[in-house]
């Protein structure tokens, strides 16, 4: 092979790192004791059969490929093979140094060198290395490439991705025969997969002659990759048997594709046949529960954790941990981080943006500051969180200083979220004209989120010429999205401006907008209750709007006004009153005053942002029945306690 230099000279070698030359050690022409005399191959191929990659320091290396040289060793095609093997875990250039040497590498010398390609950050370096060793005359005389070849090229297909590299490894795999072969259809199904290609994935997977429980987990794998869930869970459903590894890819994505309850279910089902879940699982099953606020559910897989032993790791302790601020519950989330052995940026980070959506900002920015002390170093979610923190209870100049000193101190430049949150902390502070400032000046362009957060300030402060004019901004970045209408619809409404209303109603038929049904989820004894405005399906219906009618009459006579301004229909005020009381997290409280046990805290998620009139009676209900509550709306938490909310009304 050392007569065609196209494998060594067309491929780039990878950077050296700062640590180390570029060129290879030579080998040392002092060989240790323990190596065989010169004149013995035989005894020196032992050797290197017998030595593992793991255990071959680079050292040792360099002195069995010294001795290879002296002996003429370098002649045997194992000998070759083997040391260029163990080279190319240790130091790929290395490795191809002594690929130069060997003038006919067979195979096994190849795939090591592909592999090691395959698993460097850049994986085209792989498909690179392929195509040239393709052109060499070792492929010709060893039947390169062979069937353990084809597995380690599709993955690095899949990795890049590149589709049509894969779709010429595809053509070579059916022109050896192994077109029909599980070990490589697999890979295949996996690439087209990688690259989207599902119905191709699906092809690949139907022309293996015989199935095994790993094509079938590849084929599972590569629908939930594509998000076809129904047909991932149809080919779940038709297998055999199920090992943890198939149920964590199915698990994994239905929550990952914001299927939370599905994902709930099918852990329930996981461990009714007494599988045990891996981190992969748990991890995933209390990201479900943060979102649906199952915080029941998500208790019990922490004392699963417990009951196990299992070690938690600051991934498992963080999406614990995670999953209890998103449910309210600060107290347990700050147990979970105090025991934690190890903790790092995402775990600090998840913390204190927890603290603050809480709104317990002395809380957050107190931990900020124990972050510093601890040397560990913010990243940018950090941040966010800090500024959310700020600007969810007023802090204007507290939010500014630590804006400035992301670049200032950290040398953070400050991304279109940051610049977000900005916004937001002049813009409910009722400083309008400087959040319009910031915009204006934001070197990157403001997207709808931007603009967003200063029209929901406009709304706040009841300013409706520049809410105006931000809302038709917005129509224009952001003509799809229903809540930018309905906000925009919420100014009108209030200024009585019903024609308005109106056109934006038609606006949004004509662009074919639908407004996202508000919708509540409260969790009762481990089952999550879901509930939209003015549900009629619930088997408990009855009970539910007679306990909302008792709500009612004790809420009048408590002074109780309906805040109609919420109401985008112009219509007789009874009726908005009436509309109103049967908004969803109302239906939810009523639900959770019938089940729940007296005294205990009831705990409701909204999918939108709470309506002032909701906020009004959950402060109410909390005083007259005595019962804490607390709401995790879009934008933040509120916890509801003797006529109270956390929030103080700056929300």
């Amino acid at each position: 092979m050392a007569s065609s230099p196209s494998l060594l000279t067309l491929l780039p070698l990878p950077h050296p790192s700062p640590h180390s030359s570029s060129k290879p050690s030579p080998p040392s022409p002092n060989p240790p004791p323990w190596l065989p005399p010169p004149h013995h191959p035989p005894l020196l191929r032992h050797l290197l059969l017998s030595s593992s990659s793991s255990s071959s320091a680079m050292g040792d290396l360099r002195q069995l490929h010294a001795h290879a040289v002296v002996s003429g060793a370098m002649g045997d095609p194992s000998v070759a093979s083997r040391l260029i093997s163990l080279a190319a875990d240790a130091s790929l250039p290395y490795a191809l140094s002594i690929l130069a040497q060997t003038p006919s590498p067979d195979p096994f010398a190849l795939n090591a060198l592909l592999r090691a390609h395959a698993l460097r950050p850049d994986p085209f370096g792989a498909l690179r290395f392929y195509t040239d060793a393709l052109r060499s005359p070792a492929a010709a005389e060893f039947s390169f490439p062979n069937p353990r070849t084809f597995p380690i090229i599709l993955k690095a297909c899949s990795l890049a991705p590149a589709l049509r590299f894969g779709e010429m490894v595809h053509a070579q795999v059916v022109k050896v025969g192994l077109g029909s072969a599980a070990s490589v259809q697999n890979f295949l199904v996996y690439m087209y997969a990688s690259c989207g290609r599902i119905e191709l994935a699906r092809i690949a997977f139907d022309a293996i002659s015989e199935l095994n429980a790993a094509s079938m987990n590849m084929m599972l794998d590569a629908y939930v990759k594509c998000g076809h869930l129904g047909d991932a869970r149809k080919v779940f459903d038709e297998m055999p048997e199920r090992d943890v590894l198939c149920w964590s890819v199915l698990i994994n994505g239905y929550v990952q594709d914001s299927h939370f309850k599905e994902g709930l279910v099918l852990f329930r089902a996981m461990l009714g046949e007494n599988k045990e879940p891996n981190e992969s699982i748990l991890v995933n099953v209390l990201s479900a529960c943060a979102h649906l606020g199952a915080i029941e559910q998500g208790m019990w897989v922490e004392g699963y954790v417990k009951k196990k032993s299992i070690r938690l790791s600051v991934r498992l302790g963080t999406a614990l941990l995670d999953m209890y601020l998103k449910c309210g519950c600060v107290e347990k989330a700050f147990e979970v981080f105090r025991t934690m052995e190890e903790r790092n940026v995402t775990t600090w980070s998840a913390m204190i943006g927890g603290l603050a959506v809480n709104g317990q900002a002395k809380d957050a920015l107190g931990l900020f500051s124990q972050m510093e002390f601890d040397g560990i170093i913010p990243n940018e979610v950090t941040f966010v969180g800090v500024l959310n923190s700020c600007s969810h209870s007023g802090l204007v100049e507290e939010g500014e200083k630590y804006f400035n000193s992301m670049t200032s101190l950290y040398g953070i430049k400050p991304n279109i979220h940051h610049y977000c949150c900005l916004v937001d902390l002049y813009g409910r502070a009722g400083l309008l004209d400087k959040a319009e400032k910031v915009i204006k000046k934001t070197p990157m362009k403001a997207n709808s989120a931007v603009w967003g957060a200063l029209l929901n300030s406009c709304k706040i402060h009841g300013n409706a010429v520049l809410g105006e004019r931000v809302g038709k901004k917005l129509l224009e970045l952001d003509p799809t999205n229903s809540g930018r209408y309905v906000l925009l619809s919420n100014i009108y409404a209030v200024n009585g401006r019903w024609e308005d209303v109106a056109e934006l109603r038609r606006l949004m038929k004509e662009r074919g907008v639908n407004k996202t049904p508000g919708s509540s989820f409260i969790d009762l004894r481990g089952s999550v209750h879901e509930f939209i405005a003015g549900d009629k399906i619930h088997p408990r219906r009855r009970e539910i709007y007679a306990m909302v009618d008792e709500m009612g009459r004790k809420l009048r006579a408590a002074g109780y006004r309906p805040n109609t301004d919420q109401v985008l229909i112009d219509m007789h005020e009874e009726e908005k009153g009436t509309a109103l009381f049967h908004h969803s997290e109302k239906l939810a409280l009523a639900f959770g005053l019938i089940c729940s046990d007296p005294g205990s805290v009831i705990r409701i998620t909204k999918n939108l942002r709470v309506c002032d009139d909701c906020h009004e009676v959950m402060k109410l209900v909390s005083r007259i029945y005595k019962r804490e509550i607390v709401v995790r709306d879009r934008c933040r938490f509120h916890h509801f306690r003797d006529g109270a909310c956390s929030c103080k009304d700056y929300w």
